[in-house]
């Protein structure tokens, strides 16, 4: 009896090379629209000390409670592996001084996250998110901005969504409200789930998130944070909003919208898409006002959006852009080392390339090219002739400079 066979750990999977160019096709889309907005690239590290999500993330919430996959290193000190961005940008702000530069700062990332949940339909223990982060600015249009670029983003991925739309007011505010809710839970304690029940005191707005029949008929006529708005929290959502209207983005303004994290402060969204059914968010954010402070660092407001890789790729990806091969066929194995260098000349010339490595015969060489997709196969004999694969036009070239001009007229028209 041989070895046990080794398989992916649940809740994570392998990424294979037709997935793996639909997740660069997302990934080019968004480092082109995110930098064209101004947002550099940025990475931190995929492990952090556990105080900083602890701090950041809010020790009340699901994140910290059940999901984080925490861990001693050799020196003893607590590391838990990375569940979320937002944290890790705000940490960074700080240790960088980037307080000192030109602000707002605007930051772009793209990386894998982890947390310990029950694995179901776009839903994994690792999983890949797209993040923007802009900090050191309250003005509205960054909301706004944000929003649009996430609308977009999903919109260029061919991802049909819905955006939900609110507001939690500052810090005070949030505060204030809490008690009045809280109030109003406990006046209904016997009615609520036991999870909510246990929440009162730390996290009463995630009342607003439960499944539980009984929770939702008492948070159905609890009162809403939107309608106790501080005059200029108000005037700030309304900023906001009138920003995306004049950009033609329709929102439905959801005053239960809380958002699973306890640093967010006014504005909150999510983008949700109907063909990911029960788990239907896609991506989202908020203004985050006091979460670098909170973790050390001087009063910096900040406003940011994560979105879930898989769950783009999982509700659209048709709209993405995808570049079709030049296939180079070998007509003799005399002719494989010119084939082989004419390969090299048309990736240097920018388009992509493969050659024949397999020992096909030239039928099985062009139905190869067929399964590639290709937009245009060289075929390398005694003669150098290109065949374009939409249109079936051949052409015989005269060396390899020629080939690389009719190859890029095929791949443009293909």
């Amino acid at each position: 009896m041989g070895p046990a066979k080794l398989q992916a750990p649940k809740g994570t999977f392998d990424i294979l090379p037709p997935d793996g160019r639909r997740r660069d096709s997302l990934r080019a889309v968004a480092d082109d629209l995110l930098g064209r907005a101004g947002y550099g690239a940025f990475e931190s590290p995929i492990f952090e000390d556990t105080d900083l999500f602890a701090r950041g993330v809010g020790a009340s919430t699901d994140i910290v409670q059940k999901e984080m996959f925490t861990f001693e290193d050799k020196g003893g000190r607590s590391l838990t592996l990375r569940p979320e961005g937002t944290a890790g940008a705000c940490r960074a702000y700080t240790e960088h001084g980037m307080h000192k530069r030109p602000q707002p700062v605007k930051l772009r990332y793209w990386g894998p996250f982890f947390r310990h949940e029950a694995p179901q339909a776009g839903r994994f223990r690792q999983f890949a998110q797209i993040g923007a982060e802009a900090l050191g600015s309250d003005d509205p249009s960054l909301d706004a901005e944000l929003i649009l670029l996430l609308h977009e983003l999903l919109e260029r991925s061919g991802v049909e969504s819905r955006l939900r739309l609110s507001s939690l007011g500052n810090a005070g505010a949030r505060e204030a409200y809490g008690e009045e809710l809280r109030a109003h839970l406990r006046h209904r304690e016997s009615e609520l789930s036991e999870d909510v029940r246990g929440r009162i005191a730390t996290n009463p707005l995630r009342a607003f998130d439960s499944d539980h029949e009984g929770t939702r008929a008492v948070m159905a006529d609890a009162p809403r944070l939107i309608d106790r708005l501080e005059p200029e929290d108000a005037e700030h959502f309304a900023e906001v909003r009138a920003l995306l209207e004049d950009a033609g983005v329709s929102y439905e303004l959801d005053p239960t919208l809380v958002r699973g994290l306890d640093y967010y402060t006014r504005t909150v969204f999510e983008f949700e898409s109907p063909s990911l059914g029960a788990q239907s968010g896609v991506g989202g954010g908020g203004r985050y006002d006091g979460l670098v402070e909170q973790l050390g660092g001087p009063a910096t407001p900040g406003v940011g959006w994560a979105a879930g890789v898989e769950r783009i790729l999982l509700a659209g990806g048709a709209n993405l852009p995808s570049e079709r091969p030049v296939y180079v066929a070998i007509a003799t194995e005399a002719h494989r080392r010119t084939a082989f260098a004419l390969a090299r000349e048309l990736r240097g010339a920018g388009l992509g390339a493969q050659v024949e490595q397999a020992g096909r015969s030239m039928k099985g060489q062009m139905k190869h090219a067929d399964r590639l997709d290709a937009s245009a196969v060289v075929i390398v004999g005694d003669e150098i002739e290109v065949k374009d694969m939409s249109t079936g036009e051949q052409v015989q070239v005269a060396d390899a400079r020629e080939a690389i001009a009719v190859v890029a007229g095929a791949a443009v028209s293909g």
